[in-house]
C-alpha cells in the first residue's frame, strides 16, 4: 500500500493537498493556504512545506510547479493516479490496522481463556 512509506508530516501535507484539490487532478494553491490545513503544534513554514512536497512530488503523487501569481508563491499541483488515490489507500491502510489489532486481542483473550480452561482441569 502506498500510504506506509508516508511519514507523519508527508501524509498531513498530502491530506492537505487532497482536501484542498477537492476531487479535481490539478488545483492552484498557495502555501499558505496549504500551512492553513496543518496542524498548528508541527510550526510549518514555506520552507518545510516545499521539502515535504518536493518529496511528495519524488514519491509519484503528484506533479508540481512553483510560479508567482501578482508577487505571491503559488503552487500548481497535477495530482497523479496515487495522489488521486491517496484517500483509498489512507482507508485501507487504516482498516488493515485495525484488522491486525482485532486479531491480536482475539488472540489474547484465546489463550486467556484457554489459560483458564486448562488452569480448570489440572487442579
Amino acid at each position: 500500500m502506498l500510504n506506509d512509506k508516508l511519514n507523519k508530516r508527508e501524509d498531513e501535507v498530502m491530506n492537505a493537498v487532497f482536501t484542498l484539490a477537492d476531487g479535481k487532478e490539478q488545483v492552484l494553491v498557495s502555501p499558505y493556504e496549504i500551512i492553513a490545513l496543518l496542524p498548528p503544534k508541527e510550526n510549518y513554514d514555506e520552507e518545510k512545506l516545499e521539502g515535504v512536497l518536493r518529496a511528495l512530488e519524488l514519491d509519484g503523487y503528484f506533479e508540481l510547479i512553483a510560479s508567482d501569481r501578482k508577487g505571491e508563491k503559488m503552487y500548481v499541483i497535477h495530482l497523479k493516479p496515487s495522489g488521486l488515490a491517496y484517500k483509498r489507500s489512507d482507508t485501507q491502510r487504516k482498516r488493515g490496522l485495525y484488522i491486525k489489532l482485532g486479531i491480536t486481542v482475539a488472540t489474547a483473550v484465546l489463550s486467556f481463556a484457554i489459560g483458564l480452561i486448562l488452569k480448570a482441569i489440572f487442579t
